[in-house]
């Protein structure tokens, strides 16, 4: 990727539906009805030879007020700013209306470089405004129809001597390891190559998920400095996932900002339940996952969901209790908060629970000390030395039980994944173990190992063949007892 182009346009022109198109695949929401891009979404493009970063924007509307239109506004011009080169899209059909000629002018001064497309122009009823939009001064008018993917070659034509001269250049996203299977070396020692921590070249991976208006594109403009995110008080204003890169407190990170998230029966809009589906997609991108509270109604039903959904996944979760500046009393809130959150979230006992202002920023650094907390814990290696002496130690403090008068055998433990940490005990009779002699493993190394709030994955494996002293019965004795078994033997006649 050698530079970065920015789709705008009036809104419902097709600049989402191109977007797809050049990234390769649905990122971006796409419906009929107008507005429906409501941030700054970032994709790794593709066409031909070319690699680019190409942003979506909001549609371009005519108001300069603080009204949710005039700040998508305000962010589309920010694209503008930033973009390497702009791509400007007309509806041909629709032809050149005072929008686009207002919206022309303002590109004209503002834009690096500017390409014009008059979009939807397949068949003659596009001829006469893609002939029109000669007149709004920008040079060749590119005839495309992003929904059949007519005219990227032309793009490619344009795009090809511009990128030579770009100098930017974006490095593409890294998809998150997941539940990476360490060696038999690895698991003996319980150490390796430390390569999981943040780097410039793999960020840690963020995901800020929770109910709408909790505040979470203002908790991700805090962190990076600017307002990159669009916000204000109307609740649902982040309709798609997005991913911004920055520098938290010197850790590379890139954070997901993600859609409110509903109960189902409230999620009539299309548009919306879309929005939703992608919020859970961005949570499997993401290697920590923060779930953000408003203090004021915490932990309700779908708050508990959604950190339901995190642990399921497998991701370190932290919470963040969000408007604690508005809070009064709050030595009795924070005991409030502690108390709810180990009743209703067993699964997670002991993840971080943070308070947080996103209006003021107090409170950033406990967040980001909790998040590498939590990715460390996420990473950890115990050695199998280890973790069989304290499986003796925890099966003789709480033997197994003995359905039917056999006993169970716990005879072997190692550990065989991280991110999340799994592992592996080997035991007799697996299908009669109890659900809860598993929670009483898995909360004792959570307690032993400083494992808190991170998904374990304990698996019981039937030892089967495995079994080290399975064939000792069949081998020759030898010594003083075996000379004295021989000669009770009777002589052969």
């Amino acid at each position: 990727m050698t530079f970065t182009l920015a789709i705008v346009g009036r809104p419902n022109v097709g600049k989402s539906t191109l977007f797809n198109r050049l990234v390769g695949k649905r990122l971006a929401l796409v419906d009929d009805q107008p507005g429906v891009t409501r941030d700054l979404r970032e994709g790794d493009a593709r066409l031909g030879d070319l690699r680019f970063v190409v942003i979506d924007s909001a549609g371009l509307e005519m108001v300069e007020d603080d009204s949710l239109q005039g700040r998508m506004r305000r962010l589309t011009e920010r694209a503008v700013d930033e973009a390497d080169i702009c791509l400007f899209v007309i509806d041909a059909r629709a032809g050149v209306t005072a929008a686009d000629e207002y919206f022309a002018d303002i590109l004209r001064k503002r834009a690096k470089h500017v390409i014009l497309a008059a979009n939807k122009a397949e068949g003659a009823a596009g001829e006469a405004g893609a002939t029109e939009a000669w007149s709004l001064g920008l040079g060749e008018p590119l005839r495309i129809s992003a929904e059949h993917g007519e005219g990227l070659e032309d793009i490619y034509r344009v795009l090809k001597p511009l990128s030579e001269i770009v100098e930017a250049e974006r490095p593409a996203p890294i998809a998150p390891e997941t539940d990476v299977t360490l060696t038999d070396e690895q698991a003996e020692s319980g150490e390796g190559a430390e390569d999981w921590r943040p780097s410039a070249a793999r960020p840690l991976q963020i995901a800020v998920i929770g109910r709408p208006n909790a505040g979470k594109s203002t908790l991700i403009n805090k962190i990076i400095g600017e307002d990159r995110l669009l916000t204000g008080p109307e609740a649902g204003i982040t309709r798609d996932s997005i991913s911004v890169r920055s520098d938290f407190m010197g850790t590379p990170v890139r954070i997901f900002d993600t859609a409110g998230m509903r109960k189902k029966a409230r999620i009539t809009d299309k548009v919306e339940r879309l929005s939703v589906a992608d919020g859970l997609r961005a949570v499997r991108f993401a290697e920590v996952v923060v779930v953000l509270l408003d203090v004021a109604i915490p932990f309700e039903q779908q708050d508990l969901r959604i950190a339901d959904f995190a642990e399921t996944e497998g991701r370190a979760v932290v919470v963040a209790a969000n408007k604690w500046d508005l809070e009064e009393d709050k030595p009795q809130k924070l005991n409030e908060l502690r108390e709810a959150f180990e009743r209703l979230l067993p699964q997670l006992k002991g993840a971080p629970l943070v308070t947080v202002s996103a209006r003021t920023g107090k409170g950033l650094d406990r967040l980001h000390n909790a998040i590498l907390k939590a990715h460390e814990v996420w990473n950890r290696r115990i050695s199998t030395a280890r973790l069989n002496q304290w499986l003796i130690a925890m099966t003789e403090a709480h033997p197994p039980p003995a359905p039917g008068g056999r006993r169970i055998r716990l005879r072997y433990m190692t550990q065989v994944k991280t991110r999340p940490p799994g592992f592996v005990v080997m035991a007799t009779h697996t299908d009669q173990i109890p659900e809860s002699y598993r929670r009483y493993l898995v909360n004792g190394l959570r307690q032993d190992f400083d494992l808190p709030g991170t998904p374990i994955r304990l698996t019981f494996r039937d030892q089967g063949t495995k079994n080290p002293y399975k064939d000792k019965s069949n081998k020759r004795q030898t010594g003083a007892l075996a000379k004295h078994k021989d000669r009770q033997k009777p002589r052969e006649a």
